[in-house]
């Protein structure tokens, strides 16, 4: 079964916006004739497009030629570089050397626990916060994490009885926990030290 063109992946993520760079200008045209109280007719009147045009174009539905957006910027008399102010062609990307995370270093009864954040600064309603965490010979058995958001967890060393919730899991290497970082958790034995593995905590922005 050949995947549809959409299909890149076994993500179930939404797939991202088409013509983002169309609907950026359409939204701000829409913006800067409102601003100066034009309707869509008034618009197209003043820079030489049809009423139906101008709507396309505000809706982001079509690609309008560098004519018609030279047209349309001196009609609302503004550069055109302002018609592409809602445009933003970057996107995050957050980029961590081996052992350069930040390491945050557990104290009292979680010592042992040592933390290393290997992003950070992703913007959006969601924060993503991925973490090697490694548990240390003297490291402590600690269940009593609770937070917001969802957790993963993936093994990489060691092995380790994970509590959640009122169950107990055994993990060694390989093996992937996922839940609701609502419920307490945490490592319930140390089995075998020292322990590392990934943990991805995900909450949405407050």
């Amino acid at each position: 079964m050949t995947a549809g063109p959409h299909l890149n992946t076994a993500s179930n993520a939404p797939v991202a916006e088409e013509r983002p760079l169309e609907k950026a200008l359409g939204h701000q045209v829409r913006v800067l004739r409102r601003e100066r109280d034009l309707s869509v007719a008034d618009l197209g009147a003043a820079a030489g497009i049809s009423p139906g045009m101008i709507s396309k174009i505000e809706n982001g539905a079509i690609s309008p030629s560098l004519a018609s957006i030279n047209a349309i910027a001196l009609a609302l008399n503004v550069p055109i570089t302002a018609l592409f102010a809602a445009f933003e062609e970057t996107r995050d990307c957050s980029h961590v050397k081996r052992g350069q995370g930040v390491l945050i270093e557990r104290r009292g009864t979680k010592v042992g626990h040592i933390y290393e954040l290997l992003g950070a600064g992703i913007r959006g309603d969601v924060v993503v916060e991925p973490y090697l965490i490694t548990l240390q010979e003297e490291a402590e058995a600690y269940t009593g994490f609770r937070h917001v958001g969802t957790e993963f967890i993936y093994m990489l060393t060691g092995e380790v009885v994970y509590h959640h919730s009122g169950l107990d899991y055994h993990l060694g290497p390989g093996d992937a926990l996922m839940f609701d970082s609502n419920g307490l958790h945490g490592p319930a034995k140390l089995l075998k030290t020292p322990t590392t593995y990934l943990s991805i905590i995900v909450y949405p922005r407050g």
